[in-house]
Formats: structure tokens, sequence, C-alpha cells
């Protein structure tokens, strides 16, 4: 697998986290929410799932640091080209779900939302 290719896990982390909550539309630069370890001997370290332990690992991700409770995991170079790869399939992110991730990626894709189905045959239609 080339570093541009999402496993199927890491596309579903991706389109969970950069989907629209409550109206408010994640964006890229605010990256993924990664926990600390509250208690132990690893009190205060980062605490990654899986999944985005594997995206740091091959570089698609990075932690910063920035003091606050929180860490986020933030896209690379080698990242945003893998989500490009990924934006490149209508199925991996819909553009009726994730508009806002394509337009951030630059993207070409639009939404299509003229869903209008023709008329029926043998039906008026008025201008």
């Amino acid at each position: 697998m080339s570093d541009t290719t999402l496993t199927p896990r890491e596309r579903a982390l991706i389109r969970n986290e950069f989907m629209v909550r409550f109206g408010q539309a994640p964006r890229l630069e605010s990256g993924i929410l990664v926990k600390r370890w509250a208690t132990g001997p690893n009190k205060g370290q980062p605490k990654p799932g899986t999944v985005i332990q594997g995206m740091l690992d091959r570089g698609l991700l990075e932690l910063r640091d920035d003091g606050s409770h929180w860490l986020r995991a933030r896209f690379t170079e080698a990242g945003l080209a893998a989500l490009r790869h990924m934006a490149e399939d209508a199925r991996a992110l819909p553009p009726s779900e994730y508009q806002h991730v394509l337009d951030e990626l630059g993207s070409g894709r639009r939404a299509d939302h003229n869903d209008a189905s023709p008329a029926t045959p043998g039906s008026i239609s008025v201008a």
C-alpha cells in the first residue's frame, strides 16, 4: 500500500471526524482530537487510537502539543495528498455531505443540488 492510499478504517475515521455536526462543518486545519492518558505512568502523554497511530507512523498525521488539555493530530503534506487521492472517489467523500472538505482540498467536484426528477411522460410543464 502506498503512502497516499488510506485504509478502509482510516477513510471511515476521516468521514466520521469531518462530517457536519449540529450545522457546523469541521475544518481540516482543526485536525483530529487525540486524548491524553489521565492516570498511570503515561499520565499526560498522547493516547492515540490504533487508526490514528498508524497514520502517525506513516507520516500522514503529526501531533502538535500547544499545551491545551486536548491534543490535535493535524494532516501533513503527505496526509493532505492522501486526502486528495481519497477525494477523487465520489463514494469515499460524497459532495452532498463533505463539500466543505472538498473545498478545503481544492477539489473541483461539486454537489449536484438539482435533484428535481424529470417530468413524467404525458405531464404538462408550466413555464
